[in-house]
């Protein structure tokens, strides 16, 4: 095997995209009211420090219902070594935050984690530096995310004297490894030895390494787990290697060899001794030997996409079926490597620590259409929220498709939306009025935005893990107007958390109560689909770490624009960061947008700016354009440092912010005093 030199890149923080570096923890440390450093939190655990795995991780088996983490323990918050080591070695279950960069002294150190704890980073802040974690045999119920664990790497590219890790376990059960930034150690970066099983490893970014992940090593059959939704980047070997593994399922994981750098790929998945692995809809670019197995064991493949790949790609034998033990949805295969870059490794709202003041606990309400609920549909739960309530209302929706109009009025704050589903896909809140539907009243038709089928007029709102769709027919109406919202928010801090937001024209109107309200909406981790127009409104917007889906019109054309801000003067508008803009639509047919100044409002000063993204060959070189006799270039339209085929150098036609100006468009700008937080 031909040895490689590593890149000198290790200066790079290549989890954490330049704005969230810049940004710091004010937009992403999520620290309002931290308690002191290493003390316990006084307040109910909030959604993040509860969480559950999925996958093998969730299953209920030695002894041990799914994987949980310290949740029954205090919220720690930690800042240093000592304070990290004190709590993780600890007999006692505890959730454990780190808030700063620790570095392991001495290099090379693993902490000796034991049974039943989360070790969670805060925001993008939580670093462990020169060291990483080991769970021992017997050592059970833990999770680590959103972590950055990085740089014990000796100088030696393939290492087989310093067995730094950045997570490894032997014979260890029950483990859940998701959202982390693992790279540039001196081995591996996960091993999972020695007969550890129940795990599952999801939504990590895996890269600059010799060994990615091994699993197994050991002559008996008995590891099950889960890898999926990792992008596995600029790594040689063991992409994963698995070993003996009783039942291995990968599915919708990124494995990605960059051309023309210094590190190049051996193998990517491999199925070794007497493993059964299923590896469903993953995408594999440039890797050598992409799907390799030993004669003894088993590979079965399914809806899989290669792409500049060569060598072996192999499957064979006989495997087994995942939904016996778990449920899970698939992603589809076209959609992972945007999905992946833009959500895998560390999310600021996974980060959130608990305040130190006291809150009332959230109430919940259950919704199921087969009548197993409190409520059989989305609005009469919201219905039920009473008018001017001070605390948190989650309003849990089973899986299923709710044909429904919803709408949280101005008088009913601090509403959640939350699908219960293993996707975002398995929870729809779909309808089809447009702009000229009769209303079934009788009193006339629907304009653009009472077209919504979910309507957010109350502050403080978030939804999360569903999806809200306008299915409205353009091709058997034209003789009505193409408008037709999914969502519409009017609303202050509006929080928007792994959705689909889903339609055709107007699909995502963020507006605000009136034109002098401030109205902010944070949208992370999710998707938004349409063609023309389909983010606008005058509200002060983030999409970040996001998907943005072009979407041919009803005829088959391909034409759009994606954003159409009608922002009010000294306000900010549209921003789209660290995201990916792509879809299956014709090249240079899509701009980024254009001036909407609604009314002919000559007061309004419309703003977009498109940063660390990535964009698809849809885009057009020139990408904003005018609107209703208004010049765009009378507006505020910019970009900075994107990335990917429809991205261009600066000109008249396409403005680049400079470096100073970036710093002041950054997400944190955008929204002020507010820290969105989940709960």
């Amino acid at each position: 095997m031909a040895q490689h030199r590593r890149r000198r890149t290790t200066a790079l923080a290549l989890g954490v995209p330049l704005a969230l570096t810049a940004a710091g923890g004010l937009a992403y440390g999520f620290l309002p009211g931290a308690q002191p450093e290493a003390s316990a939190a006084t307040t109910a655990a909030p959604a993040w420090a509860t969480a559950t795995a999925d996958g093998f991780a969730s299953v209920n088996s030695l002894g041990q219902n799914g994987t949980y983490g310290g949740r029954d323990g205090q919220i720690v918050t930690v800042k240093s070594l000592a304070d990290l080591e004190k709590y993780a070695t600890a007999s006692e279950p505890y959730v454990i935050v780190v808030a700063a960069t620790i570095t392991m002294d001495p290099v090379g150190k693993e902490i000796k984690v034991q049974s039943n704890k989360t070790i969670v980073g805060s925001g993008t802040s939580g670093q462990i530096v020169g060291g990483g974690f080991f769970l021992g045999s017997g050592v059970h119920n833990v999770i680590i995310r959103n972590l950055t664990i990085r740089d014990a790497y000796q100088d030696v590219w393939n290492d087989k004297e310093h067995d730094f890790d950045a997570i490894q376990m032997d014979g260890a059960h029950h483990v859940w490894i998701d959202h982390n930034d693992l790279r540039h150690m001196a081995d591996g970066l996960i091993d999972v030895r020695k007969d550890s099983t129940y795990v599952t490893v999801s939504w990590n970014k895996l890269s600059q390494d010799n060994k990615a992940f091994g699993i197994g090593w050991t002559e008996n059959v008995v590891t099950d787990i889960t890898v999926h939704h990792n992008w596995i980047r600029e790594t040689e070997q063991r992409n994963p290697s698995t070993d003996n593994a009783a039942h291995a399922h990968l599915y919708n994981n990124f494995l990605e060899d960059v051309a023309g750098t210094d590190i190049t790929s051996s193998y990517g998945n491999y199925s070794r001794g007497a493993t059964k692995m299923v590896l469903e809809n993953s995408w594999f670019q440039g890797f050598k030997n992409p799907v390799i197995k030993d004669s003894t064991a088993s590979i079965v493949q399914k809806g899989n996409t290669f792409v500049g790949t060569s060598g072996r790609n192999e499957s064979g034998g006989t495997a087994f079926d995942p939904r016996t033990y778990y449920a899970y949805t698939l992603d589809k295969t076209a959609d992972v490597p945007a999905l992946l870059k833009s959500g895998a490794g560390p999310r600021g709202s996974i980060g959130t620590t608990a305040t130190a003041t006291t809150k009332a606990a959230a109430t919940t309400l259950t919704v199921a259409k087969d009548g197993s609920g409190q409520y059989s549909t989305v609005q009469a739960a919201v219905n039920a929220v009473p008018a001017n309530n001070s605390s948190r209302v989650v309003i849990s929706v089973k899986p299923g498709t709710y044909r429904e109009l919803v709408k949280v009025p101005s008088n009913k704050p601090h509403v959640t939306i939350q699908g219960t589903g293993s996707s975002r896909n398995d929870t729809v809140i779909v309808y089809n009025n447009a702009s000229g539907t009769p209303k079934p009243d009788g009193s006339g038709t629907y304009g653009t935005g009472g077209s919504a089928t979910v309507a957010v007029e109350a502050d403080d709102f978030q939804a999360r893990n569903l999806t809200v769709s306008n299915d409205f027919d353009e091709a058997a109406h034209q003789d009505i107007a193409n408008q037709a919202v999914a969502l519409r928010t009017a609303a202050d801090k509006v929080f928007l958390d792994g959705v689909i937001v889903s339609g055709d024209q107007d699909t995502l109107l963020v507006d605000t109560a009136a034109k002098e309200k401030l109205g902010r909406v944070y949208m992370t981790n999710s998707y938004v689909i349409g063609n023309v127009d389909f983010i606008f409104g005058r509200a002060t917007a983030v999409i970040d770490k996001s998907v943005i889906t072009l979407k041919k019109r009803w005829n088959g054309t391909s034409a759009g624009y994606v954003t159409a801000p009608s922002t009010a003067a000294n306000r900010k508008g549209i921003l789209i960061a660290n995201s990916t803009v792509n879809g299956d639509v014709s090249a240079a047919s899509f701009y980024l947008g254009r001036p909407w100044h609604a009314g002919g409002d000559t007061t309004l000063d419309p703003q977009t700016t498109v940063r660390n993204t990535s964009l698809s060959a849809a885009i057009k070189s020139t990408p904003w354009t005018d609107m209703s006799g208004f010049s765009w270039k009378d507006d505020r339209f910019a970009e900075y440092k994107n990335t990917g085929a429809g991205s261009g150098a600066a000109s008249s036609n396409r403005p680049q912010l400079t470096d100073a100006q970036a710093t002041g468009q950054e997400v944190a700008d955008w929204l002020g005093d507010w820290t969105p937080s989940a709960s």
